[in-house]
Parts: C-alpha cells; structure tokens; sequence
C-alpha cells in the first residue's frame, strides 16, 4: 500500500466530475486513505489509485491530487476500465 494523504479537500471541478462520473466521496477518500499505488506525475502533483469492483465491473479509480499545498487539493476524479495502461507492475506483481 502507498503512503495516504490526510488532509485534503474536494475542488469545485473534483465535485463536478465526480458527480457526473457516479464516483462517491466516501469512495475518493477510502482512496486517499488508503491507495494501492501513488504515482508523482510532476513536481507537486500525485495520482493515487486503486482497482475497485463498481456495477459489476472492475475498475481503476485514478485520483489526481495536489499535494503542494496544505491542504492538498483533489483536483479530478475518474474511472477506467484500462487497468493494465496505468497500473504500475513491479516485481511482486509477477
């Protein structure tokens, strides 16, 4: 399990997305609290993520924070089906 971030909050955008991707905010934050990877895409800006089970599929929720600032700020939400694109497989994966 990756390292969480604790404080954070939702940006307008986030909410918007959120909302119109059916992502929960109890789903977001059990992410944050607990992501299985997270990545720096670039100084100040990390993608936590994690494989989730929603409507019977399986997915990668991908959550794009900002942890330069405190607190940090999720700056977007989404859902994919392409696991295998962004999931990051190291050595105990094989």
């Amino acid at each position: 399990m990756a390292e969480p971030v604790a404080d954070w909050i939702l940006t307008a955008h986030a909410r918007f997305e959120m909302a119109r991707r059916g992502i929960a905010e109890s789903l977001v934050r059990r992410i944050l609290a607990a992501p299985e990877q997270r990545e720096t895409v670039r100084p100040g800006r990390d993608i936590f993520q994690s494989r989730v089970k929603m409507e019977g599929k399986r997915y990668l929720v991908r959550v794009i924070v900002d942890v330069d600032r405190n607190p940090a700020e999720v700056v977007t939400v989404y859902r994919t089906s392409k696991i295998n694109k962004y999931w990051r497989h190291d050595e105990s994966d094989l």
